[in-house]
């Protein structure tokens, strides 16, 4: 409706100026041609009279010499033979030319039928003191409403085919989006698997559904980790206070505690505190990776860093660091030492006797890879080591107050700097094989400060 107001608008606008411009260009033609065949008429008699009838040529077939005194008309062409002046207007004493209009039986046609008549005053010419007239037909479309009339009509209907097709084209339009906006209402918590159906148009609703669809996905999957992880974190935070809480409940119902045995529950109790406080902190680490808590970033030497946190024989007796070149990494430097450290722990758990570091880069990327000669992975659980909470039955016997989140967070970290972190066999060492890739930085130039960025 409004876009109908508006195109009606214009099209007022537009057909009046339109109008007015036509008519004003049309009888200026025709002022002009009358004009030219006035000054001819003009120019003869300054030397001479006509024989007979003054001649003419298309299209102005009407002329008249009238004089001034007595409106006496001297000379005429053929079509206004015997016929009165066209006018008894004269020019003004300050211009030699009038325009006016002439209509009905002075024109020698019927009354409402009207003439464009230019004349121009003459004081010394053949004929005396006298005003030549020439004088051209108006067009009926001009002299009546015709025109207004057709372009009116012109108007209409093309304003009614516009409304039609901008009504037709607008509903199938925006058809799809009401079809959109019914399934987003229906859509909720509870079934985020629902999607948006996407036209077969290839237009900016069909990308706008298919957005919306990813938009969808993304949160399902959101959800979908969300609520594994409150069901994991709820399981593995239960068993602990359990069993604590149970050794709680027989302490204090025996009524003659031996003194060993508490000091045997309370080196429990101290063992259980010290799980359940590393669950809740890489929980807390978790919980920061999931709602992305932008953290400085720096630009680092990895082979630098490697050494730096692991060639300590008193800490790491097994690990061993082998480096060809500087590659460069942009990191937040404590979140990678955790990566780092996590992946060397794992190691030191497994390994006999050997740990090696390697740090390299290749195909754009910072390449790290911590091999051991433990017992290694199986095929099956390589992926299993990097879900949260997932513990393997050797890691359970070596590690028992682990969390099963190490390596979960390792991941997680690493993702979020678009690199990528996999579980792999060591034909180096014959054990498990950790394989970490980051995008890498070419060496800065002497003087260069290190990026940060938040």
């Amino acid at each position: 409706m409004w876009a109908t107001t508006l195109l009606t608008l214009v099209m007022l606008v537009t057909s009046v100026g339109s109008l007015m411009f036509l008519r004003e260009v049309t009888q200026q033609q025709l002022r002009d041609q009358a004009a030219d065949s006035a000054r001819d008429v003009v120019e003869y008699i300054m030397a001479d009279r006509f024989d007979s009838y003054i001649p003419v040529s298309e299209p102005i077939l009407r002329l008249q010499i009238v004089d001034r005194e007595t409106s006496e008309v001297l000379a005429s062409s053929v079509a206004l033979s015997g016929l009165p002046a066209l006018t008894l207007q004269e020019p003004d004493e300050n211009d030699f030319r009038m325009d006016t209009l002439a209509c009905g039986e002075t024109a020698g046609t019927a009354p409402d039928d009207c003439f464009q008549v230019v004349g121009y005053g003459v004081t010394d010419s053949a004929y005396g003191d006298v005003v030549v007239l020439a004088a051209t037909r108006t067009p009926q479309v001009l002299a009546g409403h015709t025109l207004e009339l057709v372009l009116g009509g012109m108007a209409i209907v093309l304003l009614a085919g516009t409304a039609l097709i901008l009504w037709y084209g607008v509903g199938r339009a925006l058809r799809p989006v009401e079809s959109i906006s019914a399934e987003m209402d229906r859509i909720s918590v509870g079934d985020l698997h629902r999607r948006l159906p996407v036209p077969r148009s290839d237009d900016e609703i069909a990308h706008l559904a298919r957005t919306a669809n990813s938009t969808l996905g993304r949160l399902e999957e959101s959800m979908v980790r969300q609520r594994r992880f409150v069901s994991d974190a709820s399981h593995e935070l239960r068993n602990p206070i359990a069993g604590m809480r149970t050794k709680l409940e027989v302490e204090i119902s025996d009524p003659e505690p031996d003194q060993r045995a508490r000091e045997r529950l309370l080196t429990g109790l101290l063992s259980d505190t010290e799980r359940l406080e590393n669950i809740v902190s890489d929980l807390l680490e978790l919980a920061r990776m999931d709602t992305d808590v932008a953290m400085i970033r720096e630009r680092i030497e990895l082979g630098s860093l490697v050494r730096e946190e692991f060639t300590d024989p008193r800490r790491h007796t097994q690990a061993h660091v082998h480096e060809s070149e500087p590659v460069y990494v942009v990191v937040n430097r404590l979140r990678l030492v955790r990566v780092l450290t996590n992946l060397v722990a794992n190691a030191e758990r497994h390994a006999h006797s050997r740990i090696d570091i390697i740090v390299g880069h290749g195909r754009g990327a910072a390449i790290l890879e911590v091999h051991d000669d433990g017992a290694g992975i199986p095929v099956k659980d390589r992926e299993r080591v990097f879900e949260r909470f997932s513990r393997l039955p050797e890691s359970k016997q070596l590690d028992p107050g682990g969390s099963g989140l190490g390596l979960a967070i390792s991941r997680e970290i690493v993702h979020a700097y678009g690199g990528t972190l996999v579980a792999g066999h060591s034909d180096m060492l014959g054990g498990a094989l950790f394989t970490l890739r980051l995008p890498d930085r070419e060496e800065a130039e002497d003087g260069d400060e290190p990026e940060r960025r938040t």
